[in-house]
């Protein structure tokens, strides 16, 4: 987790910051052959050098960034679980639960699809 110190040290809300924590430990502990990393400012995670989600804290909510591919296979169960979205993201609110089953689907697709992938981002 000290990869993530200084990122996490910028939250200002302590109930954010320790929520954020507890979704990066989460990936890191499940996850154990992802490479934690920070880019562009942002906490993510790659497999054999290939992006598999990244994370992004704002105000009201953390955001989760899977790749657009993913977010449209995952579109409707990310409804379901009442995120909001974008092409690109969903939103998790800083007082709503964390659907780690979802989550952990995500991730998953992600290590699978682009398990012969080259190249950071998919092309």
């Amino acid at each position: 987790m000290e990869i993530f110190a200084d990122y996490l040290a910028k939250i200002p809300n302590p109930d954010h910051r320790k929520r954020v924590e507890e979704i990066l430990a989460w990936i890191m502990d499940k996850y154990l052959q992802l490479q934690p990393l920070i880019k562009w400012n942002t906490p993510m995670f790659s497999d054999h050098g290939t992006y598999i989600i990244g994370l992004s804290v704002a105000k009201e909510h953390v955001s989760i960034a899977p790749e657009g591919k993913t977010m449209a296979l995952f579109a409707d169960a990310i409804a379901k679980a009442g995120y909001s979205a974008t092409n690109l993201l969903f939103r998790i609110r800083f007082d709503e639960p964390v659907n780690y089953d979802l989550l952990a689907e995500i991730i998953e697709f992600n290590i699978k699809d682009k398990a012969d992938c080259k190249t950071f981002w998919r092309k």
